[in-house]
């Protein structure tokens, strides 16, 4: 898959091309955004150009290297296989002995959060010591090509104690390799580490370009596409993944979770309701937070009395502004600011479901003033 087959931010393709084309490459790069924008993605893209044994500044997807390093673009089947070779009985001494590296080409390693188990993975998966360990004496040594390339996905699941040895790394670089970070933001990350990387931020795509890619890659009803373009905020990986209707019902139940938190009425569904969202295996409590956020924010442009405001989640357009009429944007601002609160909480194993029930019981004391 050339550059030219990936779409969104044009301008961080051209950065990267201009790297390679100049073999100016720096030793460590950030790649930050929201989940499914195409970070992993793009990643992917650079690894193979770095490799490829035919051209410079781009993949030419025919060669030996391509055809081994594009297996990395279904990290799940290596995940799997990886687990299953590890055991699905290991202990933590054997997980970090053992550590989960995807790895198709000796030029290109993926590093994941490690699930540790392929059957009952834990709850929060993160990226162990193990892993790093393995990639910093990888790194030194000369690769078989032009360069070394590792994806470190979803960096910001490092324990601080585990990414000051990945910072060790950073500071002293080998020159043949280079390290890609991925995460949602530069401030889930150490300061030191951010401050080793040429940052690049992805923007989300407009809607369109979203319909674009969802016509090409996946079999969903011409409303499936505009609905799924829609709740996916411009996040085409996030757009292939979901179903659109159960995506529009979690966002309806969320919204109906504010609502009642709002009229201090029906505790007993509320809580129910935190019980649900605490314990959904499906959804990781940050996307579930990730949902929040966006009715909140499309909330906040209606009270504001914001004419025609682009809506997120324009499919819940009456029942926003039904909310909006029994609420002001005091009370939407403090529920963005109770939602921070708690998001800070549960990256300090906060217990989840007593948070939201607690966020509710703080929306409905400030609805009563």
């Amino acid at each position: 898959m050339p550059f030219a087959d990936f779409q969104g931010n044009p301008q961080i393709v051209a950065a990267l091309r201009g790297a390679l084309r100049s073999n100016r490459v720096p030793h460590a790069l950030l790649f930050s955004g929201p989940r499914g924008v195409g970070k992993y993605t793009l990643a992917r893209l650079f690894a193979q150009a770095a490799t490829c044994e035919r051209l410079v500044d781009d993949a030419c997807g025919e060669c030996f290297t391509c055809q081994r390093v594009a297996l990395l673009a279904e990290p799940q089947r290596l995940i799997e296989q990886g687990l299953v070779e590890r055991g699905e009985s290991a202990d933590a001494a054997t997980v970090e002995r053992v550590p989960l590296i995807l790895q198709s080409h000796p030029d290109v390693w993926a590093l994941v959060p490690d699930p540790v188990r392929l059957k009952s993975p834990v709850a929060r998966p993160i990226l162990r010591i193990g892993q790093l360990r393995a990639a910093q004496r990888a790194a030194y040594y000369q690769p078989m090509g032009r360069r070394r390339v590792f994806i470190i996905e979803s960096a910001e699941t490092m324990r601080w104690d585990v990414a000051n040895v990945f910072l060790k790394i950073l500071e002293e670089p080998p020159g043949s390799a280079t390290f890609i970070l991925t995460a949602p933001s530069p401030y889930s990350l150490l300061p030191t580490i951010v401050s080793r990387c040429l940052q690049f931020q992805f923007a989300p795509l407009p809607a369109s370009e979203v319909e674009s890619i969802l016509k090409k890659k996946s079999d969903f009803s011409p409303a499936a596409v505009r609905l799924a373009a829609q709740l996916s905020e411009g996040r085409p990986g996030f757009a292939l993944e979901m179903d659109p209707e159960k995506e529009s019902q979690r966002r309806r139940e969320a919204l109906k979770f504010l609502d009642r938190a709002s009229r201090g009425e029906e505790f007993g569904q509320v809580f129910a309701q935190a019980a649900a969202i605490a314990k959904d295996k499906n959804f990781s409590f940050e996307d579930q937070l990730a949902v929040f956020y966006s009715l909140l924010s499309d909330l906040l442009e209606i009270s504001a009395g914001i004419a025609a405001p682009e809506l997120r989640n324009a499919s819940l357009r009456r029942e926003l502004d039904a909310l909006a009429k029994r609420v002001n944007t005091r009370w939407v601002m403090q529920a963005l600011r109770g939602l921070d609160q708690l998001s800070a909480g549960a990256r300090r194993n906060l217990n989840r479901q007593l948070g939201l029930e607690a966020l509710a019981a703080q929306l409905s004391n400030a609805s009563s003033r």
